[in-house]
């Protein structure tokens, strides 16, 4: 931890931007992406590799997390990433953190309502990287469409000077967002999985002349009929707010958010309807 503040105390002190990627280790293209985009906007770039035990409400989902610590540090040094921070659990939380966030409905609804304390864990690390590499960016891919909002109502509240930059989604050939639980699908439920990205796409034509109550019972009736999968929840929202809307006139930036279970391997999503 000392000589994670010594580094960036001494970059700040030279007058040098710092981009700051948080991530939680089995790196993929995703993440690379991220760290190629704070390279190209900033003079130092940090990646922080820490599996956050807070913000997972579903223990197995914890246990079975894939664990790659060798081949993330690989990945970090052929980026050119300038300070790779990979602590453990007792070097982030010496003792339990007890703080709470209330950060409104944005946090309250789809992973926020599904994941009870999901977002308060991710609000925790979050908070205490930004307090120790003061970043003047800090990056995050737009898959976890709900937690960039989430982040960016914690920046507001407790008044970090950074900017949170989102990030395009990363998917393989096939579309099926690349995500570090992909490597959990079964063959069989691998071949299925790009299908929630097909579906959402073919949504946003069927949108087009149909409801919002009528698009979003297609979506999960189309994904439900795979045997391989099982919609938990899919959200027609303002894209702001993240409150559901009731038609298309509803906002100016409507998108859909999708969680769905492919086999026991959880795969969230999203989609935009309205920019």
């Amino acid at each position: 931890m000392s000589d994670l503040r010594e580094a960036v105390s001494g970059y700040r002190a030279e007058g040098r931007s710092i981009g700051l990627v948080p991530t939680m280790g089995a790196l993929h293209e995703g993440h690379r992406s991220l760290v190629e985009r704070a390279r190209a906007e900033n003079d130092v770039v940090v990646v922080s590799v820490f599996l956050n035990p807070t913000q997972f409400n579903n223990p197995d989902d914890l246990r079975t997390y894939p664990r790659t610590a060798d081949a993330d540090a690989a990945l970090l040094e052929r980026c050119g990433v300038d300070v790779a921070f990979m602590p453990t659990v007792e070097e982030i939380y010496p003792e339990p953190d007890t703080r709470t966030f209330d950060l409104g409905p944005v946090a309250q609804v789809m992973e926020g309502a599904m994941r009870p304390g999901h977002f308060n864990g991710v609000c925790q690390i979050v908070s205490k990287l930004l307090e120790w590499v003061t970043p003047t960016r800090a990056y995050f891919g737009e898959k976890d469409y709900q937690q960039i909002a989430v982040i960016r109502a914690l920046v507001a509240q407790q008044g970090y000077d950074v900017t949170i930059v989102p990030c395009p989604c990363v998917r393989e050939a096939d579309g099926l967002a690349k995500s570090s639980r992909n490597v959990r699908l079964t063959p069989q439920v691998r071949k299925v999985a790009p299908q929630i990205y097909a579906t959402l796409v073919r949504s946003q034509q069927f949108a087009a002349d149909h409801t919002v109550e009528q698009t979003h019972d297609w979506v999960v009736a189309t994904l439900n009929a795979w045997p391989e999968m099982e919609v938990e929840y899919f959200s027609i929202c303002d894209g702001d707010t993240l409150q559901p809307v009731d038609s298309w006139q509803a906002s100016d930036h409507i998108v859909g958010c999708i969680t769905v279970y492919c086999g026991d391997v959880r795969e969230i999503d999203n989609i935009t309807y309205k920019q």
